[in-house]
């Protein structure tokens, strides 16, 4: 009984530059979500650039993308099912 639904498994859907946009604008908006709610945003290791990071510090950008990698995970695989990528 197990077996067959062990078996089953979804589509997984292949790069491409439609994709990657979706991740990008996930980025971006987990990083704006981050830049309003983050209170302490340049505690910790300092980044190289503060002008190109906003001045967010190390643990605040790494925080910010893996959400933005999250949500883009997730909208890429709801619009993948759809049939929009």
């Amino acid at each position: 009984m197990i077996a067959p639904l062990l078996a089953m498994a979804p589509a997984s859907i292949s790069w491409s530059p439609k994709v990657a946009l979706v991740m990008i604008v996930c980025n971006v908006i987990a990083i704006a979500i981050g830049k309003a709610t983050i209170q302490q945003q340049n505690v910790g290791l300092k980044l190289p650039s503060d002008n190109f990071f906003g001045g967010f510090s190390h643990g605040a950008m790494l925080g910010t993308t893996s959400l933005g990698h999250i949500l883009g995970m997730g909208a890429i695989l709801g619009l993948a099912s759809r049939g929009v990528l």
